[in-house]
């Protein structure tokens, strides 16, 4: 097979061997494609989160963390690193819309091949290789293969009924591969016998969809019914690669040899499942939806024990069968494993938490009747975090609305879960600058935890430390303090002085000190919070970064050069470590090391690290989030600094355009702003350039009153 199009499409019925195709043609051109192959499973997945996995892991690429997907995927392709064109696989593809924001541009040295069972892939892009089914010959092949038949076997001594066998089964490679399987471990069955136990069992099971049911209903039947359990919970699963451990973690008290033995000499002998890699297995899209209908069928399946299940029964006063316990159990190991999802996950946990996605997402759509009432939240929690910690803000924010619906319609609207919810809410939108909407969602989620848990509890403590940085967000330092305040002395009482909350609180506080000037009281607030991060969190983490982020920010501010440069660098090249090139608080950093150089008159220095920053939160936060104006601001001040009014004109009218915009006239930072452009257009009429300025109004209004003071008005 030829690729002659940028785009190619293998399309066919289940099981006739698409996959199987694309690989042997992956393998055999390899030769042809020295920018490499990229190999996407896509299934029900998220096409653009597999490609900047594969770029991160297989590439070594640095990924953007922040922004729109398909803005990262579009970074991946024009940042791959091989030379050549490559050939990028696209493997069982359900939607055309599922794909068509992360393809790359045609005309690229990017070939696509598609293998899809769907007919919707758009045909003016697409060229497609429509695969029927094998024909005769090769079919014999297929099944000589699998029986391992070398000339004068079974096939040869049985000639007419191996072509029967073939032609009953469609010349389907995947049902050849199961009969294959099936004649091997039953030396001494003739084909014609196989082909008779074929028949008899579709004819008995007429609701089975077709004759490849029926292939599977054999090597069903070959199971025990420990091995039909085993099988039955895989099939619960997402169409996605399943971590053996999360299957051990199913079964706690069942020998984990015993299901290895199970799992390699049964299923996998069978062909029911393959291996995926280093503990991981997957389920063709075929078989795992037979082991959903026999999770469905199956007698014991349905079949109440003594002991337990009758305790079981009578706790959710339901009818509780073993098909319901092994949903709960699925659902347990999912939501457990949820837990361990941080609020700030580093590149590291989204790495290892990518391959539980599409998991987590199976339970909310089809085991969420299962999931215990005080775990409910946990998967929306484990999806949020991961999409915001890449600042997929949509996909967060559509995570944490279904969390909040579902646990408002199963738990009422007065449960602690509601309230966590609203939180999680209010705090992705309070990420985007959005306060308006975050305000009313954090005090609902206060006053719900206050009635609930009563006003001592830690999330009160969380809540009121929410909705102060909020507050000191928006410039309105007296309502914030005492809530601070009040959530420090609480995290103290409640959770003790050695607490990472304890450290956050104080960061948040001798924030609002520093930003009001009061740079005494905030300094030994910030030592203690960066003392007591390193102490409980080590080093290397996140918060560690934010802490000497803040001091040095202080000491910026008091003129404390020499000991702040230090403490910026750490916290600007622990950033880029653990949270990547792309993340808010690089930009961050960039920003205030690039503050410190400005300080200190090095201005060569300043202007590449403003401009990254200011490109990093504009690519990362959009072009109207306050933290984009104070960016403008800083880069126009710098230009002020050098005499370089006209290009500060136009950074300092676009900062205070947002800055209005989003906060308003009344803000500190937008009377900070105003401030500063009048400063800079002072220095540019004292020196004569006057005449150069006034492209935009805001220009003119300055000037205005620069005019008006002048002149004692």
């Amino acid at each position: 097979m030829a690729i002659a199009a940028f785009y190619t499409t293998i399309s066919g019925m289940g099981g006739i061997g698409k996959t199987e195709l694309a690989l042997q043609y992956a393998t055999r051109k390899q030769a042809d494609y020295p920018g490499g192959v990229c190999w996407v499973d896509v299934g029900g997945g998220d096409m653009g989160i597999k490609i900047c996995s594969f770029a991160r892991e297989g590439l070594k690429m640095r990924v953007p963390e922040e922004g729109e997907l398909s803005d990262r995927v579009g970074y991946c392709w024009q940042n791959w690193g091989r030379e050549g064109d490559v050939l990028l696989v696209l493997d069982d593809v359900v939607a055309y819309d599922a794909i068509a924001p992360y393809l790359p541009p045609v005309g690229s040295r990017f070939k696509v091949l598609v293998t899809t069972r769907s007919q919707d892939l758009d045909p003016k892009r697409f060229k497609e290789v429509g695969l029927l089914v094998l024909d005769e010959a090769t079919s014999l092949e297929v099944l000589r293969s699998f029986l391992q038949d070398r000339e004068g076997g079974r096939i040869d001594d049985d000639l007419e009924a191996a072509k029967g066998l073939c032609q009953w089964l469609g010349y389907l490679p995947l049902g050849l591969e199961l009969v294959g399987q099936y004649l091997r471990t039953h030396q001494d069955l003739s084909l014609q016998e196989m082909h008779a136990r074929l028949e008899k069992q579709r004819l008995e099971e007429g609701a089975l969809k077709d004759k490849i049911t029926a292939v599977f209903e054999l090597s069903w039947q070959e199971l025990d019914e420990d091995e039909q359990e085993l099988a039955c919970l895989l099939g619960l699963f997402a169409p996605a690669p399943i971590p053996w451990e999360f299957v051990e973690g199913c079964f706690p008290d069942r020998d984990k040899v015993q299901l290895e033995t199970i799992r390699d000499e049964i299923l996998c002998g069978l062909s029911l499942l393959e291996r995926e890699g280093k503990g991981v297995y997957k389920l063709h899209q075929l078989t795992r939806e037979f082991l959903q209908y026999k999770l469905k069928r199956s007698p014991w399946c349905d079949r109440p024990k003594q002991g337990f299940w009758q305790r079981l029964r009578a706790r959710f006063k339901t009818p509780c069968s073993k098909s319901d316990e092994l949903k709960r159990k699925c659902v347990r190991v999912m939501v457990e494993v949820a837990k361990d999802m941080p609020e700030t996950p580093t590149l590291e946990h989204i790495e290892q938490f990518s391959i539980l996605i599409l998991h987590w997402e199976e339970v909310i759509a089809n085991l969420c009747n299962w999931i215990e009432n005080e775990d409910l939240i946990l998967p929306f929690l484990g999806l949020g975090g991961y999409y915001k910690g890449q600042g997929l803000y949509k996909k967060a924010e559509s995570w944490q609305k279904q969390s909040l619906s579902i646990c408002r319609d199963r738990l009422g609207e007065d449960h602690p879960d509601v309230a966590s919810s609203l939180n999680n809410l209010a705090g992705l939108y309070s990420s985007q600058g959005r306060y308006e909407e975050a305000e009313p969602l954090y005090s609902q989620a206060l006053a719900l935890r206050r009635k609930r848990l009563g006003e001592d509890h830690p999330h009160v403590a969380s809540s009121l430390n929410n909705l102060a940085s909020l507050y000191s967000s928006q410039g309105r330092y007296e309502e914030a303090e005492p809530l601070f305040s009040q959530a420090l002395a609480l995290r103290r009482k409640r959770l003790g002085e050695d607490h990472p909350h304890v450290a956050s609180s104080l960061n948040n506080l001798a924030s609002l000190y520093q930003s009001q000037g009061r740079y005494e009281e905030a300094e030994p607030l910030y030592s203690q919070a960066l003392a007591l991060s390193r102490k409980l969190l080590g080093e290397d983490h996140p918060d560690v970064a934010t802490s000497l982020n803040n001091l040095a920010s202080l000491y910026t501010s008091q003129g404390r050069y020499e000991e702040a440069e230090p403490l910026f660098s750490q916290a600007l090249d622990l950033s880029r470590k653990r949270l990547g090139e792309d993340h808010p608080h690089v930009a961050s950093s960039l920003n205030n090391l690039a503050s410190l150089y400005q300080s200190q008159g090095r201005y060569e220095e300043a202007e590449p690290l403003f401009s990254q920053a200011l490109d990093l939160s504009r690519k990362l936060l959009g072009e109207d989030h306050p933290d984009v104006a104070s960016s403008l601001n800083n880069l126009a001040e710098l230009y002020s600094s050098q005499g370089r009014y006209e290009e500060a004109e136009s950074l300092f009218s676009q900062a205070i355009l947002i800055i209005v915009n989003r906060l308003g006239f009344e803000h500190p930072n937008s009377k900070t702003l105003i401030q500063n452009f009048g400063y800079c257009l002072q220095k540019a009429i004292a020196v004569g350039q006057r005449d150069k300025l006034g492209n935009h109004p805001i220009t003119q209004d300055i000037l205005a009153q620069i005019d008006a003071a002048s002149k004692g008005e």
